[in-house]
């Protein structure tokens, strides 16, 4: 029955691919040149090609991305400057006053998460933001997925927008990708499905109304039309696993971080996108 009902739900899937404009090229505010797709990191050995999720995305959805003034995430990173700018904390420290401007964060986003020597583990993005807050602004941390965290975490890509992701898969980050890896590969819940039984197996298919992407997270923060703001990379995992009918890892786990971790450098020299928009 389990296996029936995993062919029963991807069966719905393959039909045609239908409204994205494939083929279309993400050019943002008429000179901003994206790559959307590029050959597969050496360490993948299933693909030959890696494709942004915005290549699956409708044409009016794409076009949303193209201008940053029909891009609704757009307005959360509006919101995140003035928050680079304000002091906080019995420190009185804003992020300005370490960093400067946010465009000096330009090549930040690209190789997140990464291996943090001091406290000796892989951190994302948003555990770094926190410690800034705790130990430099002696400021309260922010919920990992709170709209303050993800409204940051998308000025931190978009003044990256265009480079590419670079995160590190050796060294000392070794032992967390392997563990990203495996829960990549692992199925969950009653449905029995993995990340890669979607993302890698099935995508360009349908499932129900949805064209199936390969799951490439170079453009989170994601501004989804479905619910209307941004969301986190650690909010879609959790949906994700919810959909398979399972318990799912909280946001920040170690879990999640080595998943992201791995999911990541899969999408090694696809270029930063942030905030993007999809369904």
């Amino acid at each position: 029955m389990k296996h029936y009902a995993l062919s029963a739900v991807l069966g719905l899937a393959a039909a045609t691919s239908a409204l994205a404009q494939e083929e279309a090229q993400l050019v943002i505010n008429g000179d901003l040149e994206i790559t959307t797709r590029a050959p597969a990191p050496d360490h993948l050995d299933r693909l030959s090609e890696i494709t942004s999720g915005w290549v699956y995305r409708s044409r009016e959805t794409q076009e949303l991305q193209a201008d940053d003034f029909d891009n609704p995430g757009m307005i959360f990173v509006d919101d995140a400057r003035a928050a680079w700018a304000t002091a906080e904390g019995a420190a009185e420290q804003s992020c300005q006053s370490c960093h400067g401007d946010p465009e000096e964060m330009a090549g930040v986003r690209p190789v997140y998460p990464k291996w943090n020597e001091d406290a000796g583990e892989v951190r994302t993005l948003a555990m770094q933001v926190n410690d800034c807050r705790e130990t430099r602004m002696e400021a309260e941390p922010w919920g990992y997925t709170s709209g303050d965290m993800v409204n940051m975490e998308a000025l931190m890509a978009s003044v990256s927008r265009g480079m590419p992701i670079n995160v590190a898969i050796d060294g000392p980050v070794a032992e967390t990708l392997a563990k990203g890896e495996e829960l990549y590969y692992t199925r969950f819940g009653q449905l029995e499905l993995s990340c890669a039984n979607c993302h890698e197996d099935n995508y360009d298919n349908n499932i129900r109304s949805d064209h199936l992407s390969q799951g490439q997270i170079n453009g989170f923060p994601v501004y989804r039309l479905k619910n209307a703001r941004l969301n986190a990379t650690h909010s879609r995992f959790r949906g994700c696993v919810r959909d398979t009918r399972a318990e799912t890892f909280s946001a920040g786990s170690p879990e999640f971080v080595a998943l992201e971790l791995y999911v990541a450098s899969r999408g090694n020299g696809l270029s930063v996108e942030g905030p993007s928009v999809r369904n």
